[in-house]
């Protein structure tokens, strides 16, 4: 049994290589997963999001804005009354990112904080987009007792030293398709250095499709190519890395 932590299912391509949301899902059950968090980036998208999986007690949603969509259209009545939805188990995508949008560096960090409050006032758990912005990232989940709440830290590409700050915050990084890529050797080294308890295992699709899909639109069902080569490099079974990564998923987001 494996889990695809995070994805975003209203964004693939439907007009081409999936019939319909079900068929995705049919994919996804054909390769042993059988749990899928379906991750929201902006207010504007959440409903149709939401009423796509609505059908489907084994697909969960998050509700959350990504520090890219930061210019999004945001009122924060709204976003509690989506987060606080029965359907969603997590609050983000929500985060930093001066890699592709350093100006708007201080809108990013007033909507992180915002969504901080909210999942610690929901008892969510946070689901944390980070890059380039190491410091500023950890410095807002302390100031906001993210700790009450957790997370995890998604498409993880830092270093040690970051892994270890967010899992003393009760955090857990989760690792995409970017570890099978050739050129990613610090973050294999970090993996095989990661305790197989904080770990949780996704596709982030349809981005960063892990070969042997490089270059093709993710899907949920490609999760099983994570942790296969999780398990190459912790030198395990895949049977282990899929219990415990599932075992992982349930307890964090109280399943």
């Amino acid at each position: 049994m494996f889990v695809d932590s995070h994805c975003h299912l209203d964004k693939l391509n439907y007009d081409e290589l999936h019939q319909d949301i079900q068929d995705v899902l049919n994919k996804a059950r054909n390769a042993q997963v059988e749990q899928i968090l379906s991750v929201g980036v902006t207010l504007a998208s959440f409903p149709q999001m939401l009423e796509m999986i609505e059908p489907f007690d084994w697909v969960h949603a998050s509700c959350g804005v990504h520090p890219l969509d930061v210019e999004s259209d945001f009122a924060l009545d709204t976003f509690y009354e989506y987060a606080n939805h029965a359907k969603v188990i997590a609050i983000g995508e929500t985060g930093l990112d001066y890699h592709y949008r350093p100006e708007t560096a201080e809108l990013q960090k007033l909507r992180f904080m915002q969504q901080i409050e909210v999942a610690v006032a929901l008892n969510k758990p946070l689901i944390i987009h980070t890059r380039n912005a190491r410091e500023d990232t950890l410095a807002l989940l302390r100031q906001g007792k993210a700790e009450q709440c957790r997370g995890v830290i998604h498409c993880f590409t830092e270093d040690m030293a970051f892994a270890q700050a967010a899992m003393e915050l009760g955090f857990y990084i989760s690792i995409s398709g970017i570890v099978t890529f050739r050129q990613a050797m610090e973050l294999k080294a970090v993996v095989k250095d990661l305790p197989l308890d904080r770990l949780l295992i996704e596709t982030d699709s349809p981005y960063l499709a892990p070969v042997p899909h490089r270059g093709q639109e993710n899907q949920p069902a490609f999760v099983t190519e994570v942790a296969k080569y999780i398990a190459q490099l912790k030198e395990i079974p895949v049977s282990e890395v899929a219990q415990q990564t599932t075992k992982n998923f349930l307890d964090l987001f109280f399943l």
